[in-house]
């Protein structure tokens, strides 16, 4: 995920962790937190310290949300446990003998809960990149409520609360030991083999590419200074130099010159509540791939490298969207847009095919259909209008949704947005919203449990999926496109059928007296975009901004650190998209309410704050605003178009599979819940 980038001449960088100020989750703190919400804020924090595998945090969400659930419902006489005593829908099967009746219920919950939840963690979590770190976290938990974590018993039989929780997260580890993730070769597939060499970004061009449609690893050229610090190759008015990069980024996490798939195995990884019923099983060189709810290829395009001819044309406008909407990162050209719920959110439909996408996603402007609410329904009054410069917002929004306010990777973003709601004083803690209140402890292992168990569910679907189609993404597609020349017409220069469409003011060609023409005019001819500078523009993140300008095509960037540039996975289908849309039927469901407490959700970034981490800005204080969950996912969906990862074609099966997973993953829940379901 991103990184700072430090110069050489700011030594004490080496060993001070970056700055980052920003605002928390605009949400007043309990007085005092439930035990699971403590776990649940030590897990986020181990999050953002690991490595950023949204996946296998996912999963590991998953696990954890089990374990305390699980510990909480041994008690219970309404709610069953997920795997105590049970045999899960993968086959799994947790023996269980009779559990003696506490005399204190909530003070045996507690207990079993911390047992349940510290043995698991710091056994998933000891090969993490700063695994001393959590295990003091972990540990401090146990201390700081007065248990002994040194209590390896599993003989609950005794009537031993933390026995039950060591013989739960034991369960818990024994499911995920064989489940398919290769968790014992640390989830690497050394099976997957990338159809194409690296792209080394700082080159121009594309490299040695064999299929534009087929996802391609990048590499980050380093060297060591004399120090053996990693160094990364950057740019100043086109001559190279050299900048000082930590060994691990800002996050722990470990910076690799090279990519590898991430996860393209995870189809085979046993669901929550996906069913046989919505599965595919494909077979190639020897390897099944296991899809749910496949999308086909009614959605992805591929490129015709002769004649542009089949889905060609949609492939085009496809990637030159991207290309188009990476030119509104900038707050220089004064547009506002109003990014109140009145003014943005309520998509009414989603589009069913190819076609639709050019009227859903509008190019010109970067936004999509979204009418609005017209009213606060809580309130009953409009929501205030929100202006805010576009370039600064779609920064904004591309930062907090590429992996949370805190670096916590996609999955623990929507776990910050659950503790988010939780806190609000307009949520009515009932399960789904009806019958009975529910007491903190309650809700918060519900909540989690389902939350979990959704996004392990959306995980497991739209990697599914990328591993089986292994499409390109953005910066592959265009760089390529762009080598080949336009397509817009054979009659201009620089034609090629499977060349990038001319948009004017946005793509074009470059001509003569053109400030890129460069010396001799050796780039004449050559495709240029109207775009993000890209992070080599910055010198130092601090004081800098890229800004948007003409750029040559070949040397386009997502809106990326120069040492992250491209997630290492394929763009089909957004795993954003399936994430976020999980997520937001999770907490509708939970709620029983769509929209956010009070019909309002907000996260404010102050004005230059280091937010972005990569280059300078905002220039002014950025609320973002979300009327209901839904409005919040579609929005994580388009920053990915924003920041130039992915296409609209990656984001809208996405949508489709999330919400589809996180309606299934409600209704399973609910069996688990309340008794006759």
């Amino acid at each position: 995920m991103a990184t700072f980038v430090r110069m050489r001449q700011h030594p004490l960088y080496r060993f001070l962790a970056p700055l980052i100020c920003c605002l928390a989750l605009a949400a007043p703190l309990s007085a005092q937190h439930s035990i699971a919400r403590e776990w649940g804020e030590a897990v986020l924090k181990t999050m953002e310290e690991d490595l950023a595998r949204p996946a296998v945090q996912a999963r590991n969400l998953f696990h954890f949300s089990v374990a305390m659930y699980d510990a909480w419902a041994a008690y219970d006489t309404v709610s069953r446990p997920y795997l105590l005593g049970q045999t899960t829908p993968s086959g799994f099967t947790c023996p269980c003998r009779n559990i003696p009746v506490p005399a204190d219920v909530e003070a045996a919950r507690k207990e079993a809960i911390s047992f349940a939840a510290y043995r698991f963690l710091t056994s998933r979590y000891t090969h993490s990149p700063q695994a001393s770190g959590a295990m003091t976290r972990f540990r401090d938990m146990m201390t700081k409520h007065g248990y002994d974590f040194r209590n390896h018993s599993i003989d609950y039989s005794s009537g031993s609360p933390a026995a039950l929780g060591n013989y739960i997260a034991q369960c818990v580890l024994q499911l995920g030991a064989k489940d398919g993730s290769l968790e014992e070769n640390n989830y690497n597939n050394a099976k997957y083999k990338p159809a194409n060499e690296p792209l080394t970004v700082i080159q121009p061009g594309i490299g040695a590419l064999n299929n534009p449609n087929r996802w391609q690893p990048i590499k980050v050229r380093r060297a060591l200074d004399h120090d053996g610090y990693p160094m990364f190759e950057c740019r100043c008015g086109g001559k190279p130099f050299w900048m000082l990069i930590d060994s691990i980024d800002g996050s722990g996490r470990r910076i690799t010159g090279t990519q590898s798939c991430q996860t393209p195995h995870w189809g085979k990884v046993p669901p929550f509540a996906l069913k046989k019923t919505d599965q595919r099983v494909y077979v190639q060189y020897g390897q099944d791939y296991r899809l749910y709810h496949d999308p086909g290829d009614v959605f992805l395009p591929k490129l015709d490298t002769a004649k542009g001819a089949g889905k060609s044309a949609d492939y085009q406008w496809n990637y030159a969207l991207v290309a188009a909407w990476s030119g509104l990162l900038s707050p220089a050209d004064g547009i506002q847009w109003d990014i109140s719920p009145g003014a943005m959110g309520n998509v009414a439909r989603y589009p069913t095919n190819l076609a639709e996408l050019r009227d859903f996603y509008l190019l010109d402007t970067g936004k999509d259909p979204g009418t609005g609410h017209a009213l606060n329904p809580r309130t009953g009054h409009p929501y205030a209008p929100n202006m805010v410069l576009r370039g600064d917002f779609t920064r904004v929004a591309a930062r907090y949704w590429a992996e949370g306010p805190n670096k916590e990777t996609t999955t623990g973003n929507w776990l910050t947005l659950l503790h988010y709601v939780s806190d609000q004083p307009g949520l009515v803690k009932k399960i789904n919203g009806k019958g009975a209140l529910v007491n903190d402890l309650e809700w918060d292992v519900k909540s989690c449990f389902l939350l979990g168990g959704a996004l392990h569910d959306a995980a497991i679907a739209a990697w599914g999926v990328k591993g089986w189609y292994d499409s390109a993404r953005p910066i592959t597609a265009l760089r390529y496109m762009a080598s080949r020349g336009q397509c817009t017409s054979a009659q201009e220069p620089s034609y090629h059928p499977a060349g990038i469409p001319l948009i004017p003011g946005k793509i074009e060609v470059v001509k003569k007296g053109d400030p890129l023409a460069g010396p001799k005019n050796k780039n004449l001819g050559k495709i240029k975009f109207f775009a993000w500078k890209g992070p080599y523009a910055v010198i130092d993140s601090t004081t800098d901004m890229a800004g948007t300008g003409w750029i040559l095509a070949e040397n386009w960037h997502p809106y990326q650190d120069k040492a992250f540039v491209t997630p290492p996975y394929g763009g089909f289908v957004s795993a954003h998209s399936a994430l976020a849309h999980a997520g937001a039927e999770a907490l509708s469901w939970i709620t029983g309410d769509p929209y956010f407490p009070g019909g309002l959700g907000e996260f404010t970034v102050k004005a230059n704050s280091m937010f972005l981490q990569h280059e300078k800005g905002p220039s002014t204080d950025v609320t973002l605003q979300w009327a209901t969950y839904r409005d919040a996912a579609d929005q994580a969906g388009l920053s990915r178009i924003w920041c130039g990862t992915e296409t609209p074609f990656d984001d809208i099966p996405g949508r489709v599979i999330g919400t589809e997973v996180g309606k299934g993953a409600c209704q399973f829940a609910r069996t688990y819940f309340f008794k006759g379901n």
